[in-house]
């Protein structure tokens, strides 16, 4: 996947469109992200007395599908594609498609 936990990415589409957040975690396996601040939902949980748990109504971020955000790039300040390349030294690393920035050194 050519997003990673801890980039930071532009929603395209849906109701949070345009909304920018870090990523918090990666579900590689249904191809999905949690981003902060980003597609919130509510849930109401009845407190536990045992546990000491409170209850209430939680906010929490849902997973997007990866297709749906795209890597923010600082230097232009818009979303934009990643590609991979090689270095010299047979490093590979993600770039921006955009300006051939390197994302990460």
């Amino acid at each position: 996947m050519k997003i990673r936990k801890g980039d930071e990415v532009v929603v395209l589409t849906g109701r949070n469109k345009s909304k920018k957040g870090t990523v918090l975690r990666v579900l590689k396996e249904q191809n999905k992200l949690i981003v902060e601040n980003v597609n919130m939902a509510k849930r109401h949980t009845r407190g536990n007395p045992k546990t000491g748990a409170p209850g209430g109504i939680i906010e929490k971020e849902t997973p997007i599908h990866v297709s749906n955000v795209a890597l923010f790039n600082p230097v232009t300040s818009k979303p934009d594609r990643v590609g991979y390349r090689k270095l010299e030294d047979s490093r590979k690393v993600r770039y921006f498609k955009s300006n051939k920035e390197v994302v990460d050194i």
